[in-house]
């Protein structure tokens, strides 16, 4: 018997993500389409939505050629906090402004000083902070004015896209949730942060459930696509929450972590789990489920610093990453006491501060560049294991659900594992989020599937843990103490 697959498509912050899964919920084959981020001193990270567009195009016209099965549906998920003004005709009149970019840092640092922003956050269940599109549209109103009054629609990068595909400004309810303008409970638009933002309700796209479909693609895009005629597309969810369906991760005492260029801890719950003064995120999963965590900015990217930094090499290659593990894992766990604060890009959790820099500390003249480099490496699992202590206290974890650029290094695995002290599950290496918009796409249609394949167990060495907490207990210290100078240094440049 002839059996389909469905496609599900990540629209990423470097690449765009394409992988094509059975019904019996095992990954085929794969394809991504990289695209260039425009990005200055001064915060700004920017993308171009036609290129993404472009290798939407591109990624659906490569993966078909590789099955030679019925396509059932593609389903979407997508990269959290982008937004673009789009005139009447749905052209961008800006850039796409991405997760990453901090230019309306001194906005989100006013807004969640002030009571409206516990507010905000209470409601929405996003962080205050210069990611949300919250804060980058009063940005664009009071910096870009002429843009402002132009723009005849705030959307994503998603939206975008299903716009392209069918005429339509639709939202699901996971990509609304993480703008900082959807009330999570009530599954709507919230008037007071769309007030202070300066627009209105018809400003923005109609919230639709993650399960929500179309199949009415022109004949034009049909055949730029090369689809069957009447594919149903699932509008699907964010990256963060479909990780953990792709993973595995929704049952209570699992987590889903993602290292890849940025990292993310995150559970699944029933209900919010709010906290502002640490300020963990809540986003919707579906009607039922939120996807609670918290987000670091420096992850894979701190690796490639140091490569690009410490070995000259602009654009490194996987036998240079395994190349630069082997070499690191000759320095003993712990680094003989160097430590290293990894806010290259600043921090979102748990500190929330776009000021923050990154530090070595304990530097001494028996340290190696090998050291440093180490250290660098153990500093982005700290930062993933203060986060996970945050949402420990709160839904305990007992196992840690991996996906991203991580899994590609057993070493870099047993260091998480050996650091967090948490016993860690591969369940499969393809991305977490596209496949997790193919699972949602098979649920949808009430096609029942289970992993077949056994997962891959890191367990963590306790003595490992118990001398990686030494320098964890001083880990925690420097922020706090350093935060006064981070902020004046800033300021001076």
């Amino acid at each position: 018997m002839t059996t389909g697959y469905v496609i599900g498509i990540d629209i990423g912050t470097g690449s765009l993500k394409a992988v094509a899964v059975s019904e019996a919920g095992e990954a085929m084959s794969s394809v991504s389409k990289a695209y260039p981020t425009a990005y200055t001193p001064d915060g700004f990270n920017e993308q171009q939505p036609e290129l993404i567009w472009q290798a939407f195009v591109f990624c659906m016209h490569e993966l078909q050629k590789k099955i030679n099965s019925p396509l059932i549906a593609v389903s979407l998920s997508s990269a959290m906090h982008s937004i673009l003004a789009i005139d009447a005709d749905g052209i961008p009149i800006t850039s796409a402004i991405i997760c990453s970019d901090v230019r309306s840092a001194s906005i989100a640092n006013a807004l969640k000083n002030s009571t409206q922003g516990e507010d905000f956050y209470k409601v929405t269940g996003t962080p205050i902070h210069a990611m949300s599109p919250l804060c980058k549209i009063k940005w664009l109103k009071e910096n870009k004015p002429d843009v402002f009054a132009k723009a005849y629609k705030f959307i994503s990068i998603k939206e975008y896209i299903w716009w392209k595909l069918f005429g339509k400004y639709e939202v699901d309810f996971s990509i609304a949730s993480a703008t900082g303008l959807f009330d999570i409970k009530n599954l709507g638009w919230y008037d007071k942060a769309l007030h202070w933002a300066g627009i209105k309700p018809t400003q923005l796209s109609t919230p639709v459930a993650t399960e929500f479909s179309r199949n009415e693609t022109t004949p034009v895009i049909t055949s730029l696509l090369n689809l069957p005629a009447n594919t149903p597309f699932i509008i699907g969810a964010s990256d963060g929450c479909l990780a953990n369906v792709g993973t595995f991760a929704t049952l209570p005492g699992t987590a889903a972590l993602t290292i890849g260029s940025s990292g993310a801890i995150r559970v699944s719950s029933k209900v919010p789990i709010l906290h502002f003064p640490s300020m963990p995120f809540s986003y919707r999963l579906d009607k039922n489920s939120y996807i609670c965590g918290g987000p670091i900015n420096n992850g894979g990217i701190v690796i490639q610093w140091l490569l690009q930094s410490f070995f000259k090499i602009k654009q490194p290659s996987a036998k240079e990453y395994t190349i630069f593990f082997e070499e690191i894992n000759t320095v003993a766990a712990g680094c003989e006491g160097l430590i290293f604060l990894p806010y290259l890009t600043g921090e979102r959790a748990p500190v929330w501060d776009a000021a923050s820099c990154g530090t070595f500390f304990g530097l001494r003249r028996h340290h190696t560049a090998t050291h440093m480099m180490r250290a660098a490496v153990e500093g982005v699992c700290f930062a993933i294991y203060e986060t996970l202590e945050m949402i420990d206290v709160i839904a305990p974890i007992h196992q840690l659900q991996v996906s991203g650029g991580i899994t590609h290094s057993e070493i870099w695995m047993q260091m998480l594992a050996d650091i967090t002290g948490k016993k860690l599950c591969l369940v499969q290496t393809e991305d977490a989020s596209a496949v997790g918009a193919a699972y949602l796409a098979l649920q949808t249609f009430d096609i029942h599937f289970e992993p077949s394949k056994p997962p891959k167990i890191i367990e963590p060495c306790r003595e490992n843990h118990n001398r990686h907490q030494k320098n964890f207990s001083v880990y925690k210290l420097l922020y706090p103490s350093l935060k006064e100078a981070m902020h004046v240094h800033q300021l001076n440049q």
